[in-house]
């Protein structure tokens, strides 16, 4: 992120998922950049715990999150969640619809959509209201409805469109009552994570987490006020709904 929005040290910055590669990546690369207090790593088994399919565990780690601010003075300035659902070793993508299965939707909609709607309600409320704060969520091209020309994945696809639709519907929201919130779906590309390894075709260009992060945080640096409710690709381009 460059210098245009924030100062030295004045913002606390949260990354959900760091764990993952992804996640790791961002929170190591916040870490150098000199305008944040503090990073915050949320995951799971973290300092702060977070399970995005615990509504529980969400709203316990806002709370300890605001404590932490309060310590701090430094305002929140930045969410990130980076969290996501493709396949485990028992749960694979769908090839056709003859696939579906209902756990598969349901947990790909409860980490994918459901978990980062509450990340919204309970983390939002500790951002700035009038001053640039941001709350991003990496959602997935194949999310997009008007970009979907090969089928399949439906439960990714469905989930991804959903979560794309909150962030649309909490963006109007947020325009009304604190203007200086911005609320961005993000595509991060292919990445060498566990998630896409397993399909990452020949040819396919596929990045480090290390460059997908620095790509991410130099789109969420250029987000403005008017941007709040995009869909973004890694480059910055708007993508279809």
């Amino acid at each position: 992120m460059s210098s245009q929005h924030e100062t030295s040290g004045t913002g606390n910055a949260v990354v959900i998922g760091a764990s993952g590669g992804i996640g790791a990546a961002l929170a190591d690369a916040l870490e150098r950049d000199p305008r944040f207090a503090r990073v915050h790593r949320l995951s799971r088994r973290g300092a702060i715990p977070l399970d995005l399919c615990d509504a529980a565990s969400i709203e316990a780690a806002a709370a300890m999150l605001a404590k932490h601010i309060g310590e701090n003075g430094a305002a929140l300035r930045l969410v990130i969640v980076a969290s996501g659902f493709l396949h485990d070793s028992e749960l694979k993508p769908e090839r056709s619809l003859a696939e579906l299965n209902a756990e598969r939707f349901a947990r790909a909609f409860a980490i994918n959509a459901t978990g980062p709607a509450l990340v919204a309600k309970h983390f939002l409320p500790l951002m700035p209201k009038r001053e640039r704060s941001v709350l991003a969520v990496l959602s997935a091209r194949v999310g997009s409805i008007g970009d979907n020309r090969l089928g399949g994945w439906h439960a990714y696809r469905a989930s991804k469109a959903a979560l794309n639709q909150i962030v649309r519907t909490v963006a109007i929201e947020e325009a009304r009552r604190a203007p200086g919130r911005i609320v961005a779906a993000l595509h991060p590309g292919t990445v060498d994570t566990a998630l896409s390894q397993p399909f990452a075709r020949n040819g396919l260009a596929v990045v480090s987490p290390a460059e997908a992060a620095g790509r991410l945080l130099r789109v969420i640096d250029g987000l403005h006020q008017r941007d709040s409710g995009g869909f973004f690709n890694h480059d910055s381009a708007l993508l279809p709904w």
